[in-house]
Parts: structure tokens; sequence; C-alpha cells
């Protein structure tokens, strides 16, 4: 079987599994956010009470179609931060067999990520509200088939080549709602091999309602990713209180799969500093500030971040280079609508 991942060159390669969802993006006015009691900068699950917004915005509202999904989203944020480095990244999660999971596979495709989804004949593809209002964003997540994923889809030969070609692997805390079993055999198998594991809080609910998972998935991460609600969420439940540098060190120092490799918990907060913690110390980057007419919206931010993070840690970068490519893919995405990636990465390390 031909290996789909190009190894030639000395870039390591990347696997996310998580969430396919298709963004369903409009901006909106605060009385639609209030009839569905929706908080700006918030993403969450949907409810009963959800279920009419995704019809209402596509009667009532010009929606634009994104891909999206979190990890997915990163997975092609890292495939474009890599320019002509073709065939690095690789993307598993759960679609329906309906019109929204090819439009999401040619998307991911067309950004030149290696798609390999589960394909539910039953439930359709999963969406993602996501309402814009003043360039915060609103995200209700109706998981549908992506809800769906099982680690029998790991054993199919596919999945197995991705698994056993990929030097590191990526996951956000949302995926562990759906299938911690397949989060942990993949993980299981690349601390075996000594190979890269990487998490992201992904947001506060994660914690405050997944914590076994979340607890679980933690010890295999590398790198541990989150932004300024999460690492607080995470502090308060802990009684780490909230000094956000003592939470990070904290993280870094808890217990771990693979002692071989320390782990680094990056937490953004926005246009402020970043925050690094690695072997007992914290390093902060500051973030360079956006006019605030640049900004569109801040849909996929922290996704983006990821993506050009992991696009230089596979290129062997150190913390820095990572950290900044980071603000460089989040700077670009909050100038565009969505996760929207057009024509060649312009960025230079």
């Amino acid at each position: 079987m031909h290996h789909h991942f190009d190894s030639a060159t000395s870039t390591g390669s990347l696997m996310g599994m998580g969430n396919p969802l298709l963004d369903i993006c409009a901006t909106v006015e605060q009385d639609l956010l209030d009839k569905y009691d929706l908080k700006l900068d918030a993403a969450i699950l949907c409810e009963d009470k959800h279920q009419p917004l995704y019809q209402e915005l596509v009667d009532k509202y010009s929606v634009q179609y994104i891909a999206g999904g979190a990890t997915q989203n990163s997975m092609r944020v890292a495939q474009w931060m890599l320019k002509e480095k073709k065939g690095k990244v690789a993307f598993m999660g759960c679609v329906g067999d309906d019109k929204y999971g090819k439009q999401l596979e040619e998307c991911a495709s067309a950004d030149g990520v290696t798609v390999h989804y589960m394909k539910d004949e039953a439930t359709p593809t999963g969406t993602c509200a996501a309402l814009i209002l003043g360039g915060e964003r609103a995200l209700v997540a109706n998981l549908a088939a992506a809800n769906n994923f099982k680690d029998t889809h790991l054993a199919t030969e596919k999945a197995k080549e991705i698994v056993e070609s990929s030097d590191f692997y990526y996951s956000a805390g949302f995926f562990l709602t759906v299938s911690v079993d397949s989060l942990v055999k993949v993980a299981d198998e690349f601390v075996a091999k000594n190979k890269v594991v990487c998490l992201n809080l992904s947001a506060p609910f994660i914690i405050d309602f997944f914590g076994d998972q979340l607890a679980t998935a933690l010890e295999y991460a590398d790198y541990l990713f989150g932004n300024e609600s999460e690492a607080e969420a995470y502090g308060k439940k802990h009684g780490l209180g909230e000094d956000l540098s003592k939470v990070a060190l904290a993280i870094a120092a808890s217990t771990k799969k693979n002692a071989g490799r320390s782990r680094t918990v990056v937490f953004t907060q926005g246009n402020k500093s970043t925050i690094v913690a690695c072997d007992g110390v914290v390093t902060e980057y500051a973030v360079d500030p956006l006019a605030a007419d640049k900004l569109v919206d801040t849909n996929g931010a922290g996704d983006a971040f990821v993506g050009g993070f992991l696009s230089q840690l596979m290129e062997g970068a150190d913390i820095k280079a990572c950290v900044l490519a980071g603000h460089w893919a989040a700077r670009y995405i909050i100038q565009t609508s969505g996760t929207t990636l057009e024509g060649t990465c312009a960025y230079k390390a």
C-alpha cells in the first residue's frame, strides 16, 4: 500500500482525531443570542431548546458554510502553514453519508489534509452554529454523526497506516465527550514509541462535566493547550487559585505516562501574552496587537494558534518559534470569517 505521507523531508507528520463539523456562520443581533440563552465567547453542546436555531439561521440570515470542528481546523491550518510540504497531516472523525459530509471532505482535502472519515449511514453530519456579534462568537455544536466515532474505525487499514506513520497526535478536548477509548488507544501507541501527544482543554464545560475523561487523557499529553477561560475553570475546579502561571505549572508537573518527555502547558489569553510552563519555568510571549477595525471574528483563533504552533513543532523548532507561529496563524484567522484559508500561506519562520 502506498505510504500517503511523504517522509522524504525531515518534517514530522501529524494526525488529528476529533469532531468534523460543518460551521453554519452568521452575523446576528443580541436578541437571537437572548432567545436561545447564548453567551458570546462560549462554546456549548446543543440541547433540545437549541434545535430550531440551525434552521432559523438558514432561513433568516445570510449564512456561510465553512469546514469546521476544532481539531479538523487545527489540522487544516497546520498543513497550510507547511506550504509546499504536502501530505503531512491527516484527520479522522465521523460524518454522515450526506452532502455536508462530502462538503467537509472536499474542503479539508482541498487544504491538503488526508481525511479518513468513519461514515454513519443513519445519522447526519454534525454542524456548529457560529453566531457572530461585534467580532465575538458563540458556538453551539450539534454533534450528530461526530458523536458516533468508534475505536473500531482504528482497525481499518488506512487508520493503522495513519497512526503508524504519524509522529505527532492532536485532539481537542471536545473529543472526550465522544470516544475516550479511541483517544487512549492512539495515545498508548504513541507513548510506547515515544511519539508526541497533544491535547486541548477546549471549553470550560469539558473541565466541569467531563473531568474524569480529561484526567485520563491529560496523563498522555506532552503538550496541553488552553485559553484563559479554560485555565481559570481548571484552576477553580482543582483548587489551584486564579494565577494562571501557577495553574500552568501545576498541570505541567502533574502525572504523566511518558516520563521521557516533560509536559509543556500553553495558555493563550486573546490579545494578552501567551503563558508557557515547562520544567518549573514560566515564560510569557507578547501578542502583537491587531487594530480593532481589522478584526472580523474570533471564531477559530484558538484552533489556528494550535495549527500554527504544531506546524513548527513538526519542523523541530524551539518553543518560541512555535508560539510565534501560533500567534501569526491566530492573527490571520481573526481577520477572516471562520477558518478560511486562502492562497499560499505567507508565514516566514
